[in-house]
């Protein structure tokens, strides 16, 4: 069996990245492997690993450093000097992670494709091509996709380390548009793997705990709760979520938004309450309440312990590299309202996943499909039943394991 070492920015929390990565961990350790991290944030009480603090992109001067890289088309000199500065700091301590658990293959979740950390990425590339160790690159969100990343004037860093090359170098796309897009434009073949949940095992019944979150918000068993159960990042466009609310005027729904504001710069947050205050909706931001686990003393219920209590969820998008809480909510068997988002199109409504779609507009007959889905009670339950279905098809563990086996086998 083999030792793998996960890489990355952070692993940690609820983001898309950290889920899919102990997915992979979870499989990989069915199988017999052993798993370990390095980033620059790991959960204290999850897989082992080693801690370096400047991998992460929330680190002071790597974020001072990104937002320079990528505020002009001209960054100083001294900013790409400093960037390299910091990979070679760097990339002896992914040495001393190799080394200190004998790893024998690597794997970069996202810190070879979205640049966030610069220096993290030129690290990996040339830990990679100097050790030749094998490295299978797992891709969530390329900058091409990240409007924020266009204007900039570090090209030759982009276009060598972002993804990364060689030989030794597998990569792994979690849709087919990036998939495609990779051989058009660089000539690299990928994998495919969606996001994924364990479809065989359906979720628990709510315990005692999970039980008091009604009364904990104040609600009855009467009122209807709406969950958007993301990050609040404005490329989530929960405000539309917020007009669906309105034009529905149905006063049983509030609407729940779960996820903390902090992964982007900006206002959103706050602009968002106002819209909520000027839509006149029932609505409540319960970051305070939500957290990565539950902790009962403290009165944290994790996402898991909520989703039982949702009537419906809503799912705004307009970017997403593949939609982990879509799958998620096809887990927990609730209905959908989903914005028709690049990747939507491309590999979830083509698995025949059944939900309210809508357009960027929130027209009358999304407003009908959605009354519908409130209101019938055996249309409701044989489209989850079917979606559900679909998951386990299309969406399972049992996907993830076809598919990282294979990658497995290449090296060996």
């Amino acid at each position: 069996m083999t030792n793998i070492g996960f890489i990355s920015t952070r692993l940690a929390g609820v983001d898309g990245v950290s889920l899919e990565t102990k997915k992979l961990v979870d499989v990989l350790t069915e199988a017999g492997h052993t798993c370990y991290y390095c980033a620059g944030e790991l959960e204290h009480d999850s897989v082992e690993g080693y801690l370096v603090p400047k991998m992460h992109f929330a680190d002071e001067e790597i974020l001072s450093l990104t937002q320079q890289a990528f505020a002009s088309p001209n960054p100083p000199r001294e900013v790409i000097q400093r960037i390299y500065e910091i990979a070679d700091e760097l990339r002896p301590e992914i040495a001393k992670f190799v080394e200190m658990y004998n790893i024998e293959i690597l794997i970069p979740q996202n810190a070879s494709t979205i640049p966030m950390n610069l220096s993290l990425g030129l690290a990996i590339r040339d830990y990679a091509e100097r050790s030749q160790i094998p490295v299978i690159c797992h891709h969530h969100d390329f900058y091409w996709e990240r409007e924020r990343f266009l204007n900039n004037g570090i090209h030759h860093i982009l276009s060598t380390a972002f993804p990364p090359r060689g030989e030794n170098i597998q990569h792994m796309v979690i849709n087919s548009i990036a998939q495609k897009n990779l051989k058009a434009w660089f000539g690299l073949d990928a994998t495919y793997l969606p996001n994924v949940f364990d479809f065989d095992n359906p979720p628990p019944e709510p315990d005692d705990f999970a039980n008091t979150f009604r009364a904990r918000l104040g609600l009855s068993d009467d009122d209807l709760i709406v969950l958007q159960p993301t990050r609040v990042v404005r490329r989530k466009a929960i405000e539309k979520g917020i007009e669906l609310i309105r034009k529905l005027d149905d006063d049983r729904l509030i609407y729940l938004i779960t996820g903390y504001e902090g992964d982007e710069k900006g206002g959103y947050g706050e602009w968002l309450n106002e819209e909520a205050e000027r839509a006149g909706i029932r609505y409540r931001f319960i970051a305070d309440v939500v957290g990565d686990y539950r902790d009962e003393e403290q009165g944290i219920y994790s996402l898991w312990d909520i989703y039982p209590h949702a009537h419906f969820i809503t799912y705004p998008s307009i970017i997403e590299g593949f939609g982990n809480a879509l799958i998620e909510t096809l887990y927990f068997r609730k209905p959908l309202i989903v914005h028709t988002y690049p990747i939507y199109l491309a590999n979830i409504k083509t698995a025949d996943v059944h939900s309210v779609e809508f357009n960027y507009d929130i027209t009358d007959e999304v407003l009908e499909q959605t009354r519908r889905m409130i209101d019938d009670e055996a249309y409701r339950q044989a489209t989850v039943e079917h979606n559900y279905q679909v998951g386990l098809e299309h969406f399972s563990y049992r996907v993830l394991t076809q598919v990282i086996t294979t990658l497995l086998d290449n090296i060996s």
